[in-house]
């Protein structure tokens, strides 16, 4: 057999680069489509030519160049200011070498770290990945990714895109919240090892980037063959402008499962609340919206390392308020559902109850919030047929709890969320039923006729009972 022959329905493209014939099939059918066999001249297969240690300096010299092009030197341009997804750009003064910033992620079945993922312009999620080290003595003094100094030393964020020389006005410091030393080896433990990394970057619009934050925890790493690390990466954006552009919760009234709308400065935001990682600790960014009319309980674990370092009592309070806060502490909540952030009388002041400073019986103990109770008064108002929910108040109520200094790593926190329907619904507009008669409408119809026709029959009704009275007398006699 010298050729294979198809259908020619069957064969949409051809991208042989060789000549193809169509015949006919001898039956009178359709069109053939056949292709040569054993034929190397019509196939793509080439005999590879064997190289000798003999022939290899002459091969050498005649294919012997790089196997690929250096691409060409293209500036990159970059557009006015930063876009949704557009890397951030990064500035090394003493190199004058143009970078991204970046957040690890995991590769793979193992989850390995791959650092070379640029973070994304108001891209805010967090990622987490390990890493395995041969030689962990080693590895701990010289691995940059375990120190933290190198998440924020030595370079500056470029507020917007830069295509021509980058202006010192145009530069933003990373500061770092508390920074950790420097990892070393003792005992055989790698200690003050980089596991998390939190970026907290401001921007303002197309005005860019206006600050960059950045928070770590540490941890320590023993043994020194094949030991590992999980670490943890999170970039959060936010922005002080007020927001204008939230959605409704309800109109006028709050929808059940709508976001509860509060404002801290004249900003609009969604209530949120304590929400957990996957390791049960308190994420610092990613929390939980409270949606009206649904009562919601969330508890966590916030680690005590850096905050025990301060044994004033009023520091640990308030790093735990802020911790059940969030990014703002929430000031005024919206009465109704479609509040205007400019109409103060659509908004009401949220009563706050904070612990008091020092712990009764114990000198050295400290009173910490645990335990934050959302307390929120709603009613329904308007017209029976179409009831609008209206909140009538709210209050933040801490539950503390006395705490040891240097007693504990982890703290337990939780938050509570209850709505309380306070609607007191008006008496029925009617009392109780009563009987009510009703007779035919026609039932004197015969008298009201006797009664109509009385007077002009009274003439003739009294001679037929004169009749009736002379024939009864007849027949009695």
């Amino acid at each position: 057999m010298s050729q294979l022959c198809v259908e020619r329905s069957l064969i949409f493209r051809s991208n042989t680069p060789y000549s193809t014939d169509i015949v006919s099939d001898p039956g009178g059918h359709d069109p053939l489509f056949c292709v040569q066999l054993d034929d190397s001249k019509l196939n793509y297969f080439q005999q590879p030519q064997d190289v000798k240690e003999s022939d290899f300096v002459e091969f050498l010299e005649k294919y012997g160049r790089h196997s690929f092009l250096a691409p060409s030197q293209v500036q990159t341009s970059f557009s006015a200011f930063y876009r949704a997804g557009d890397p951030i750009l990064i500035y090394f003064d003493s190199s004058s070498v143009l970078s991204m910033l970046r957040q690890p992620v995991k590769m793979g079945a193992s989850g390995l770290c791959v650092d070379g993922n640029p973070a994304g312009f108001l891209d805010s999620k967090s990622t987490s990945c390990t890493r395995i080290f041969a030689n962990l003595s080693k590895s701990c003094m010289t691995d940059p990714a375990l120190d933290a100094a190198s998440y924020y030393r030595d370079f500056t964020v470029l507020k917007v895109p830069i295509n021509d020389t980058v202006m010192q006005s145009m530069k933003v410091n990373v500061t770092a919240v508390s920074p950790p030393g420097a990892p070393h080896m003792k005992d055989n433990t790698c200690t003050n090892v980089v596991s998390e990394v939190v970026y907290e970057i401001e921007y303002s619009g197309t005005s860019g980037i206006q600050s960059v934050s950045v928070q770590f925890q540490v941890s320590n790493i023993s043994g020194d063959s094949r030991s590992s690390l999980q670490q943890h990466f999170t970039v959060h954006f936010w922005t002080r402008t007020p927001s204008r552009m939230l959605p409704r919760s309800g109109n006028p009234g709050y929808i059940t499962g709508a976001p509860l709308l509060i404002a801290n400065s004249g900003a609009m935001q969604h209530m949120s609340i304590l929400r957990s990682e996957s390791d049960g600790s308190c994420s610092q960014f990613l929390r939980h919206m409270v949606q009206f009319g649904r009562n919601m309980r969330t508890g966590c674990k916030i680690s005590l390392s850096q905050i025990l370092e301060d044994s004033n009592c009023s520091y640990m309070q308030q790093k735990l308020y802020k911790a059940f806060w969030g990014m703002n502490r929430t000031e005024d909540f919206a009465i109704t559902g479609n509040a205007h952030s400019t109409e103060a009388e659509e908004w009401m002041t949220i009563l706050i109850q904070n612990c008091s400073v020092q712990a009764v019986n114990c000198t050295s103990c400290c009173m910490v919030p645990v335990t934050l109770e959302i307390q929120i008064l709603w009613t329904k108002v308007g017209l029976l047929s179409n009831p609008q929910a209206h909140i009538l108040g709210a209050r933040h109520f801490y539950q503390c709890h006395p705490l040891k200094f240097l007693n504990m790593s982890t703290v337990p926190l939780t938050t509570v969320v209850t709505f309380t329907d306070m609607t007191d619904w008006p008496e029925p507009p009617r009392g109780q039923p009563q009987m009510h008669w009703k007779l035919p409408f026609d039932i004197f119809f015969p008298f009201k006729i006797a009664l109509n026709v009385e007077g002009s029959y009274r003439g003739d009704l009294a001679g037929y009972l004169l009749l009736i009275l002379i024939i009864s007398s007849i027949f009695c006699f």
